[in-house]
């Protein structure tokens, strides 16, 4: 679990495509020796297994599910990547809930400057566009933000000064692909709503009986 509060910028060593899969070395920002192997880091917010340590980095082995499903895909060496370490039990929740299992990727239709800061449009497919709502909360490229508006093909973001080159996001350009992790609790409520449909002789969404029963 992650709180897409980036930790800083990597750097892509090598990749090594093993058939359908690649395995990616990764530069981190921090002490290599800090570096678990087994541990989970959010790359770019997809949630990867640290296979191996070498003197140039942390090695991930990226399953072709996981290439086919984020921008990993289309990384190359010498590239940067937004990185986040797991989140420990007790400490600050200071973003969001993320898992780091990317929904999609999206693009970036325009990168407008703010002031200071840098307003984002996203296009993102209709399927995932139902759960991104306004103020609320969404993660791209595994970085933590709040949704400023939805339109019918796309939702827009501002990114504060600190954010915007902290990470990956200052080195972006209209038409990039950038990963998109949807908020989890608004996907269980959907859902929910939308209970098994595909599943025998259930029904689809809550009745009225539904909402008697759960007090409402």
């Amino acid at each position: 679990m992650f709180t897409g509060l980036v930790e800083g910028v990597g750097r892509v060593g090598r990749i090594t495509p093993q058939g359908p899969d690649a395995v990616l070395i990764i530069a981190p920002p921090w002490e290599l020796g800090e570096t678990v192997l087994g541990e989970s880091i959010a790359v770019n917010g997809a949630c990867l297994t640290v296979s191996k340590l070498t003197p140039q980095g942390f090695a991930v082995d990226v399953s072709a599910e996981t290439l086919s499903r984020t921008n990993l895909g289309r990384l190359r060496t010498g590239g940067s990547v937004n990185l986040e370490r797991s989140l420990r039990l007790g400490e600050r929740l200071g973003g969001h809930l993320v898992t780091g299992h990317v929904d999609c990727v999206g693009s970036l239709l325009r990168i407008q400057p703010q002031g200071a800061s840098y307003g984002l449009e996203v296009g993102l497919p209709s399927e995932h566009l139902r759960f991104v709502v306004g103020k609320g909360s969404i993660c791209l490229d595994g970085i933590s933000l709040t949704v400023n508006q939805v339109g019918s093909g796309s939702f827009g973001v501002n990114i504060i000064p600190h954010t915007w080159q902290a990470t990956a996001l200052h080195l972006a350009k209209q038409g990039d692909s950038v990963n998109i992790e949807t908020d989890l609790i608004g996907k269980y409520v959907a859902r929910l709503l939308n209970r098994d449909e595909d599943a025998p002789g259930a029904s689809r969404g809550l009745s009225s009986e539904d909402l008697r029963r759960m007090g409402y």
